[in-house]
């Protein structure tokens, strides 16, 4: 465990690329564990998250072999898991933890997750009440971490009306309803990162999806089997938000960002940016096993404050706290509000985002599930701050950010936690000319 302090940086220039996204390797690795075949998977993020998880399906008989970026995984079918124990640790991944709960709605045994601190405090509730509806028992205290679930062969299809907009919830379900047999279908109310319904589309699965009134209505048929195929990961849309923001702030900057997703479910960000007067340019459009990417490219910008509802929250939930730092350099206010999601991450983000910005001496307000901020289109952090993370990976990137532009610098208590998703976040942002120093 170390600390990291960032201070004012002249200017940040690269052409770089980021890892691949966290999001769709984890799906995949999932998928790719119950298809028939074998599936590589290049552009692979090897993040902490991500390698728990591999040693976890490895545990449940999956054989996988690591490369450099590169996975290749061997099937086992729907139903074809095989535990050499009952107890797994999930690590800090909430992604992973939900899905695999999913996927293990469906196999015939009794395993225990259980994670570390941060993953433990979380409530799962939303996610174990249809679990149960689909024939998983599971046994819990505050339905929190460790958690017992006792799968079932066929699972029981349901009609799910997801109020909670959280693509974790529905990639779980929608991985749970594999070997049921019927028809299980989510009313998604508030349309989320679809990312688990393209990689189904992919590998066979019978899925249907329509859009009624604003709502996305998910149906999908179980007991068809999956076929492996090849897939090429893009690179991270969160993380190319944290480092493409970092060049928003600093002077003369100009960081070009290659081949980064843009699922239409992950660009919300990018488009609130440009309507905060952001320099950004999306260049050099082609898919990638059935995903958009793109270049992003992002330039010194004197940005403008802007208010965000629930619904544009619900779509930028991962980019909410480096937006709270751009809202401090903003000309005028910010806001969001409806970030009740926000409460179950890795930390309690409003609370932290909140004690860290006034640790900067930023003036912010709390309201209804989000934050008010004031900006100052000149901020430059005139005080030492320490910010607490709560060993949340999100929380320690994006204050690093906001230290390039501190004359007195920014220190982060713990950057660990980084680990967990961007594993080469501190080189790579040295690389483009970051000023971080290491304080052990």
């Amino acid at each position: 465990m170390y600390q990291l302090y960032s201070k004012n940086s002249n200017s940040l220039n690269g052409v770089i690329k980021v890892p691949g996204d966290k999001s769709i390797s984890q799906r995949i690795l999932i998928l790719g564990s119950l298809a028939i075949g074998t599936t590589k998977i290049e552009g692979i993020s090897y993040s902490e998250d991500v390698n728990n998880l591999i040693k976890n399906l490895k545990l449940l008989g999956v054989k996988i072999i690591k490369k450099k970026n590169l996975a290749i995984v061997r099937g086992a079918g729907i139903g074809g898991l095989s535990p050499t124990t009952k107890k797994l640790y999930m690590g800090n991944s909430g992604t992973a933890t939900r899905l695999m709960l999913g996927a293990l709605c469906n196999q015939d045994f009794e395993v225990q997750f259980n994670g570390d601190k941060s993953l433990s405090s979380r409530n799962m509730y939303e996610l174990i009440k249809p679990l149960r509806q689909m024939g998983a028992k599971i046994n819990c205290k505050n339905n929190k971490l460790p958690i017992t679930i006792k799968g079932f062969n066929e699972t029981i299809p349901i009609i799910y009306d997801q109020k909670i907009p959280s693509a974790q919830i529905k990639s779980a379900i929608l991985i749970a309803s594999l070997n049921s047999p019927g028809l299980t279908t989510i009313i998604e109310n508030i349309p989320t990162r679809n990312h688990t319904e393209i990689l189904l589309k992919k590998i066979g699965a019978k899925i249907q999806i329509k859009k009624i009134k604003g709502k996305n209505i998910i149906k999908i048929t179980g007991q068809k089997e999956l076929n492996a195929k090849d897939i090429v990961v893009a690179g991270d849309t969160s993380a190319a938000a944290i480092i493409g923001s970092a060049a928003l702030i600093t002077s003369q900057s100009e960081i070009k960002i290659k081949e980064i997703s843009i699922n239409k479910t992950r660009i919300t960000f990018f488009n609130i940016l440009k309507k905060m007067n952001a320099k950004i340019k999306i260049s050099n459009k082609k898919k990638i096993s059935n995903e958009e990417v793109a270049d992003i490219t992002f330039k010194s910008s004197s940005l403008k404050g802007i208010h965000l509802g629930k619904k544009t929250v619900a779509n930028m939930i991962d980019e909410i706290p480096i937006f709270s730092i751009l809202a401090t350099f903003a000309e005028g206010n910010s806001s969001f509000i409806g970030g009740n999601e926000l409460k179950n991450k890795e930390s309690n983000r409003i609370k932290s985002l909140y004690e860290g910005l006034l640790a900067c001496k930023i003036k912010v307000k709390k309201k209804a599930n989000g934050l008010h901020i004031t900006g100052n289109k000149k901020n430059n952090t005139m005080v030492k701050a320490k910010i607490k993370t709560y060993y949340d990976h999100r929380i320690a990137m994006v204050f690093l950010v906001m230290g390039l532009t501190s004359k007195k610098g920014i220190v982060v208590d713990n950057i660990n936690c980084i680990k967990t998703s961007f594993p080469n976040f501190v080189p790579l942002m040295k690389e483009i000319g970051a000023n971080f120093f290491k304080k052990n």
